[in-house]
């Protein structure tokens, strides 16, 4: 797998950064060349022809910048470059991620992914298209695996090891994300949305890959404990705001279907924040809704405006802004020097810019 050297030469954390991106995406696209499936099957050799277009679409990339972020603060800085095996386990990281996505489309029906189609779509039609993904998902998920363990770093064990309880955890959000979406209103509160937040996307999406990195790079407790506060706080941040765009945004921004969420009846923060806020017949309403057919454009257009009508979406943007003041203060008492402090920075304010 083709790697960024470490380098004596100091080079700027910005610069050290872009040249890991660029980086990155060969050495995914080398990850799923096996030789050793190559004269398996023609049609196995299609399916991962797809699989690698479908990984190398355009996409922000944000876990394999996090875990190189979490390893500069760990490890002293980004000046001398991104070495070989943090490279090599970032492309695992970011397989292990398209494993995630591809088994999430499956389960949420998605049609969109990346501003392409999702990969059941892209292998056939109905339901064949979607047990071909789940399968090519199982394979990738054990590229992944195999990818991070061969980074020949020494605590590459123990980092993937960490990853793969982050998700098993993930899995239980997952699961309480789809059992939820079948509860009634009235029986789900704010806490069960946050809880399904963490275990789903803050935990796995942001603290994790800090955490992995800065084992990667030695890091010591106090370390890994103030990294875990701004990786929950920015990961809780930007699940509320897909959960906004899920609810109103376009397919542009999110690279997923618009209006997702209210399809699917999922019960996420701004839906139970509007029925916490309506009266009694909003509440009705809300219910009636949900328990209804969002697939039609009258119903989905009356959803939006229930929730948009009890505050539903301006009271989660309160949340969204108070978590990304708390992941700032933190963030500022991580050390500056290692040039990774401005790199979190920089991906907090993307996010806060994200579908406004």
């Amino acid at each position: 797998m083709t790697s960024i050297a470490t380098s004596t030469i100091p080079m700027g954390a910005e610069a050290a950064l872009a040249a890991f991106q660029g980086e990155l995406e060969r050495a995914l696209a080398e990850a799923l060349v096996l030789p050793d499936e190559a004269a398996m099957d023609p049609r196995w050799s299609r399916a991962m022809v797809e699989l690698r277009a479908y990984t190398l679409r355009p996409a922000k990339r944000v876990r394999p910048t996090l875990l190189v972020s979490g390893w500069a603060f760990a490890a002293g800085g980004l000046g001398s470059g991104v070495p070989a095996g943090v490279q090599a386990f970032s492309a695992g990281l970011e397989l292990l991620h398209t494993f995630m996505l591809i088994h999430d489309d499956v389960a949420d029906r998605a049609a969109v992914r990346r501003g392409g189609p999702a990969l059941h779509r892209v292998l056939s039609a109905g339901k064949s298209g979607e047990d071909l993904a789940v399968v090519v998902g199982d394979h990738v998920y054990s590229r992944a695996v195999e990818v991070m363990l061969g980074s020949g770093l020494p605590r590459a064990p123990e980092a993937t090891r960490y990853m793969m309880s982050i998700c098993r955890h993930t899995a239980v959000g997952q699961y309480l994300d789809i059992d939820l979406a079948r509860t009634p209103l009235a029986e789900v509160n704010l806490f069960q949305t946050l809880k399904v937040a963490n275990l789903k996307t803050a935990r796995y999406g942001f603290v994790a890959p800090l955490i992995a990195g800065a084992m990667l790079g030695g890091a010591d407790k106090g370390l890994l404990e103030q990294l875990e506060r701004v990786g929950r706080q920015v990961g809780l941040a930007f699940q509320l705001r897909d959960d906004v765009i899920g609810l109103f945004g376009d397919d542009a921004v999110a690279g997923k279907d618009g209006g997702g969420d209210f399809v699917e009846g999922k019960r996420t923060f701004p839906v139970v924040a509007a029925w916490t806020r309506a009266d009694a017949a909003g509440r009705a309403r809300l219910e009636q809704l949900w328990d209804g057919d969002l697939r039609d454009a009258r119903a989905l257009a009356a959803a939006r405006r229930e929730v948009d009508h009890w505050g539903g979406r301006e009271a989660t943007q309160r949340v969204i802004e108070r978590m990304t003041r708390s992941a700032r203060r933190t963030l500022q008492a991580l050390p500056a020097a290692s040039g990774a402090r401005v790199v979190l920075d920089g991906l907090i304010a993307r996010m806060v810019r994200r579908a406004r």
